[in-house]
């Protein structure tokens, strides 16, 4: 079993066992913590990391972890928990992982549910428009049979967000595939390379509406689990940041803080 922790810098690390942090973007990273993981080790695609974001890390794993029976993939700051706060104790144990997949097929965080909002309306308000339709659009064209759930998810005010996941080894590779062949058929019709600040990290803020998509296309079983955030969440500006997204239009955006 390994879970990845995608980090981006050097940071407290739990000493749970099963959890091995990884520095994404390892390519374009001049230093590498001693026992961290890297994501540009054989098959990878570490150097995109500027749009993928925590994906590189999901897309290593996918090429270069093949003989675990179990992967997932945690931040460095956000874990899946025994019951939300901040303490790296709380976070989900390896024997508990193990029985938890004994029965259900993928481990997730709590559903976020933005109440006054459905999920399509909330990218569209905290980004740039052009890809999510144009996701709408591959998910149509090359991949149908998952189109109806697609429209689901945007129509919902709960969805399950973060990339964070954990799951079998089947269930990784199935999932993983279909993110990727969707991503990549979005990468090839945007101008990803000229969008700046956080539109930059658009693949991997698109690929957080494709694992409710999978899951109920494939009726999958899942269970859910409070967030353990290791850095306190400003409730007040996150708050703010929400209904500005929503009522000005025009304003910054600031999304994920």
């Amino acid at each position: 079993m390994k879970i990845l922790i995608a980090t981006h810098k050097p940071y407290q690390m739990p000493d749970e066992p099963g959890y091995y942090p990884i520095m994404v973007g390892s390519d374009l990273r001049d230093q590498i913590p001693a026992g961290y993981l890297k994501d540009n080790a054989g098959q990878n695609i570490s150097k995109m990391n500027p749009f993928y974001n925590e994906l590189t890390a999901l897309y290593w794993a996918k090429y270069n972890l093949q003989n675990e029976d179990i992967v997932g993939l945690v931040h460095y700051r956000r874990y899946l928990g025994s019951k939300a706060g901040h303490d790296l104790d709380n976070i989900l144990s390896e024997s508990q992982i193990r029985e938890d997949l004994s029965k259900v097929d993928v481990l997730l965080p709590k559903q976020r549910n933005y109440y006054i909002e459905n999920q399509k309306n909330h990218y569209l308000n905290a980004h740039k428009n052009e890809p999510y339709f144009v996701m709408a659009d591959v998910i149509k064209e090359k991949f149908p049979d998952y189109y109806d759930a697609f429209i689901k998810m945007g129509q919902s005010k709960r969805a399950h967000l973060f990339n964070m996941s954990i799951m079998n080894q089947n269930n990784f590779q199935a999932y993983t595939s279909f993110m990727f062949d969707v991503l990549k058929e979005v990468e090839q019709r945007i101008p990803y390379r000229e969008y700046e600040g956080q539109e930059q990290r658009v693949f991997g803020f698109l690929s957080e509406r494709l694992m409710d998509t999978w899951l109920y296309t494939e009726r999958k079983t899942f269970s859910e689990y409070p967030v353990v955030t290791i850095e306190k969440t400003n409730w007040i500006d996150k708050g703010t940041q929400f209904l500005k997204r929503k009522f000005f239009k025009n304003s910054s955006k600031k999304v994920h803080f």
